[in-house]
């Protein structure tokens, strides 16, 4: 096994550092979502922590790490005699994107348990991280269902394997840990609650400190064991102040003051539900425990909440995750009155809990910051506006040919879609817009297993095994089952799609109250299509060219902001928009081939540029009928007279034409429109 990079040699990043910290000394606090770009030590931060963690006694032989000191009575190795165990490292399991549930939970040998009437169970990785850590790197693009069981596993601090009536529970309590890049998608905003504490991580912009983390990578990868013994007094103080810190917990009072102050800041930052008080509590009292103190302060309370609230202040998809420090402390200071804690509101610093010690391992050491080993920046980078240039009027003209190109404008607001939907039966991705073949759903069959059986059919298992009880010598009341009996049930829900969009952004959508409706209707179906768990892309065409202005990704809000920041102007080149969206779909097709697409084309149908552009756009269309790619063209003519383009176009492409009007799900046109087209994944 490789020598990990050592926790106390990881330059900077000292929320990142204390949410770890916290979570080891109580796993209670919930686990920690790190989110941040590529490149800034999150993985590194998390595995180097489990070097960190102390011993743990355990029974021998039992699978499921029982204390023997508190053996679990529900144990499936057990029952255990409470006794002397074994001492071993704590373990630090990792959870791979591609993971089954049974990996996840375990699984059970359904032969066994029908032909035997036993419970021979396999632990999954639930059951390997207990009393250890469990890390879960890109988290965000894990299976939904497989983010709920490991989320409900650790909120109630054990599993639950029931199938076919056999059910098993043993113990998980572990310390979670998520990684996640913000640019490849975001969590739903209920599994983002789940979480205890979220840190943001980004590279440092001081030279010096960059400097120092090439300088500590190249010695520990010339030599690892070399580098990680220069750290090792450092890496066993933080060892045994985590030892301290857990001994310590139970002594921390919690006085009325600072409870006070956690509701009322709760109450001021509008968090949903009573799970933020909950977590801001516990961390606050971890964080006078790291700092060796039995009385929990406001600056615990200021730190709990920068730890604590910002990932759920997100009251949609696209709002970024953040809190107000101006208005956090005068909440903790109109609040803090009479209770002797140090009020923060007069705190000059951006998170930090205003300690004037030198020392973090002091006993005063107030907030409980890690060890630091150099200069802390929190760069940000300004925005400037875009200047409004030859801003069209109202009546839709085109600007003039010397106005150039149009500023953006704001999308209107968003409203609720008509769901649109791929036909046939896909293979897909799970989620929640078309029909699919999936793991999960109502039981529409059974066929013999491909492979690892997981969803057994009992009536079709019976039924095959049935006929055959004489032959195989059945004497008594069970009923001889054999491989060849088993059979799978096939289910059916939901499937992800990649939905991309192809938005007209020529001059003559350059109306500002016109193009405002586009981007308001355009920004609905991001909406539909985040909460859907789809993959998005986004080609747009004006000018003379088409662009692809986003390829498809998981990140939904990143969608968003290149919509906003969408600028219209010049001619309507339809044809070399709809080419390179057929581009852009050739290629998805060979990196995800299962995953069915949904192009939704946004236009007036207008043709101009070039020679022949209507016949020119036809043929291209027509490229997406022959290769049964769904698709709806939202057609956003207005005016009292109306040429019907868009609706010839939807004909060439073999789709569907809807208004913009028509798109909202609230129209008398109802509320499912599946759209027309050949699907060569069809059932």
């Amino acid at each position: 096994m490789s020598t990990p990079f050592p926790f106390t040699a990881v330059v900077g990043q000292d929320d990142l550092r204390l949410a770890l910290l916290l979570n080891a000394v109580s796993p209670a606090v919930g686990g920690v979502l790190v989110r941040g770009e590529k490149g800034t030590a999150k993985s590194t931060a998390v595995r180097a922590l489990s070097a960190l963690m102390p011993e743990v006694d355990v029974v021998a032989g039992c699978r499921f790490s029982c204390a023997p000191a508190a053996p679990d009575p529900a144990c499936p190795d057990g029952p255990h005699e409470v006794g002397a165990g074994v001492q071993r490292p704590a373990r630090m399991v990792e959870l791979p994107v591609g993971a089954s549930e049974d990996r996840l939970v375990g699984a059970l040998d359904i032969e066994r348990a029908l032909a035997e009437g036993v419970k021979a169970f396999e632990p999954g990785l639930l059951a390997d991280a207990h009393r250890g850590i469990l890390y879960v790197d890109e988290v965000n693009l894990l299976h939904d269902h497989l983010v709920d069981l490991l989320l409900d596993a650790a909120a109630m601090g054990a599993s639950y394997v029931e199938r076919e009536g056999v059910s098993v529970r043993h113990a998980a309590r572990f310390l979670l840990v998520g990684t996640m890049n913000p640019e490849e998608g975001e969590l739903r905003p209920q599994l983002l609650d789940r979480f205890g504490l979220t840190v943001e991580v980004a590279a440092s912009r001081e030279p010096d400190q960059r400097v120092e983390v090439v300088r500590r990578r190249l010695a520990y990868d010339d030599d690892p064991d070399g580098f990680a013994a220069r750290w090792a007094d450092e890496e066993t103080a933080v060892r045994a102040r985590i030892v301290a810190a857990r001994k310590l917990l139970p002594s921390v009072v919690l006085g009325d003051g600072p409870l006070r102050q956690i509701a009322a800041t709760c109450a001021a930052f509008e968090v949903d539900g009573m799970r933020a008080d909950i977590v801001m509590a516990r961390t606050a009292t971890t964080l006078a425990a790291w700092a060796g103190r039995t009385e929990v302060l406001a600056e615990d309370v200021r730190q709990a909440a920068l730890l604590a609230l910002p990932h759920r202040r997100r009251r949609n998809p696209f709002d970024a995750p953040g809190l107000d420090e101006d208005k956090l402390d005068e909440t903790l200071e109109e609040f803090g009155g009479g209770d002797g804690s140090n009020g923060s509101g007069g705190s000059d610093d951006s998170g930090d809990s205003g300690d004037e010690d030198p020392d973090p391992d002091g006993p005063d050491g107030g907030g409980g910051q890690p060890p630091q080993e150099g200069p802390d920046d929190d760069g940000g980078e300004s925005s400037g506006e875009v200047p409004a240039q030859g801003e069209p009027s109202e009546s839709g003209q085109a600007p003039s040919p010397g106005a150039g190109e149009q500023a953006p404008v704001r999308a209107a607001e968003p409203f609720r879609t008509k769901v649109l939907s791929v036909p046939g039966l896909g293979e897909g991705a799970a989620g929640r817009r078309s029909r699919a073949r999936t793991e999960h759903g109502r039981t529409t069959g059974a066929r013999r297993p491909q492979g690892a059986l997981t969803k057994l059919h009992l009536a079709a298992t019976v039924q095959a095994a049935a006929p055959h009880q004489r032959a195989r010598g059945r004497s008594g009341p069970g009923l001889v089952v054999r491989r060849d009996d088993l059979r799978q049930a096939t289910r059916e829900g939901r499937e992800g799609n990649l939905v991309l969009f192809v938005v007209d952004a020529s001059g003559s959508m350059a109306a500002r109250q016109r193009m405002s409706a586009v981007k308001g209707a355009v920004l609905s179906l991001l909406l539909d299509a985040y909460q859907r768990r789809d993959k998005v892309g986004l080609v747009t065409f004006r000018g003379s060219t088409g662009e692809v202005a986003l390829p498809p990704t998981s990140s939904v809000d990143a969608a968003a902001v290149r919509l906003e920041s969408l600028p219209t102007g010049g001619r309507t080149p339809l044809a070399a928009g709809l080419l390179r969206a057929h581009d852009v779909l050739r290629v998805e097709r060979l990196r995800d081939p299962a995953r069915r697409a949904l192009v939704v084309v946004v236009t007036d149908g207008r043709a101009t540029g070039g020679p022949e552009p209507v016949a020119l756009a036809g043929r291209a269309a027509r490229l997406f009928a022959a290769d049964g790619v769904a698709s709806v063209v939202v057609d956003c003519e207005s005016g009292p007279v109306r040429l019907g383009l868009a609706a010839q176009l939807a004909g060439e492409l073999g789709g569907t034409a809807v208004t913009l009007d028509e798109l909202r799900a609230d129209s008398i046109a109802g509320l499912v429109r599946d759209v027309q087209g050949n699907s060569r994944r069809a059932a």
